[in-house]
């Protein structure tokens, strides 16, 4: 698929979040929130990162601050990134009922009506789920949801949903078209008009009816469109509007998914984007982004957006520093012995 510098801009920027994201996660959970710089550095294997955490963590000096504790460095949270963390949790407090809708809605979508807890808890952050969403939410809707076991064994967990609700039953595209006062549900085409075949090939494939993936399958013919709405519904789900293709192809069995999810997803690069960057297939909701920005944000988006910005202008005064650095040495290179 021919790269979208966009779009490759937000995955870029979203993968930077994710990882001092993860930092914050680990910091605030150490007593006094704080931690030996040696700790992190051996967490930077689990989170998939080379280098050194010191110099990760001077990179972002608005996040992180270190101190001398011990004999050695230690790393905490900076006040104005505490700030932002109590902002978020108060968010996150508000955000129940619409983290339940969301659950209800994916375990609609499923073949049984219920997901592996393991599984989901792969793909809870891509909804805003909190850690401890199995003991703080779910047994708070003892009439919607319940957790079983029927293999016995610790990896089969699985959360059921207990009652339909109709009104969930529809759609962002169903929904889109009652908002919008439109006669049926359509896929849109993010191309650019000189691509011609794709063109072709979307106009064609967007001709036969849209299927809703909450709806019954009505034979086999219609598989595709179905799969394709389906993930379509699950990526508007999401909070970035993306989601590893990885991840996505654990649900193969819930969702009855093809075995190659990413060639189907290729061949609709008129509704999905997919990545490698970092070596890790994603798929964008196209419609989800304008540019490099998302369209329509969650206030759990909006909160970890003041996140992204406190790490970038950090990222700046460092670079700024490092600059200001290098030139000097260039003076002094310059200055006869």
């Amino acid at each position: 698929m021919k790269k979208d510098p966009a779009l490759e801009s937000a995955l870029s920027r979203n993968r930077r979040w994710i990882v001092n994201n993860q930092l914050k996660n680990i910091i605030l959970r150490c007593p006094n929130q704080a931690t030996p710089v040696r700790f992190l550095q051996k967490k930077f294997k689990t989170l998939d990162l080379k280098g050194k955490a010191p110099n990760w963590i001077k990179k972002y000096p608005r996040c992180f601050e270190t101190f001398m504790q011990e004999n050695e460095p230690w790393c905490r949270l900076t006040k104005r990134m505490m700030a932002l963390v109590e902002e978020e949790e108060i968010v996150k407090s508000g955000q129940e009922p619409v983290l339940v809708e969301r659950l209800a809605k994916f375990l609609m979508l499923s073949k049984d009506r219920r997901i592996n807890a393991m599984k989901f808890n792969e793909f809870k952050r891509n909804f805003g789920f909190p850690d401890d969403y199995f003991i703080s939410i779910i047994p708070k809707y003892p009439e919607l949801f319940r957790v079983i076991n029927f293999s016995g064994k610790r990896n089969g967990l699985e959360i059921e949903l207990l009652s339909w609700d109709p009104n969930l039953a529809l759609s962002f595209l169903e929904r889109k078209v009652q908002e919008e006062g439109k006669e049926s549900p359509s896929f849109q085409c993010l191309l650019p008009l000189t691509w011609k075949k794709s063109w072709e090939k979307f106009i064609e494939f967007n001709e036969s009816p849209y299927i809703s993936p909450y709806a019954e399958l009505p034979n086999e013919n219609f598989k595709e469109k179905r799969d394709v709405g389906l993930i379509h519904e699950i990526l508007s789900l999401t909070l970035w509007k993306k989601a590893s293709i990885v991840k996505l192809g654990h649900f193969k069995r819930e969702f009855i998914l093809p075995d190659r999810l990413d060639i189907m997803l290729m061949k609709h690069p008129g509704i999905f984007y997919v990545s490698n960057r970092y070596q890790i297939h994603t798929v964008v909701l196209r419609e989800g982004y304008s540019g490099s920005e998302l369209i329509d944000k969650d206030p759990l988006v909006i909160v970890k957006d003041k996140f992204g910005e406190l790490m970038q202008e950090g990222l700046h005064e460092y670079n700024r520093r490092r600059c200001a650095l290098n030139l000097e040495k260039k003076k002094q290179n310059l200055i006869p012995r």
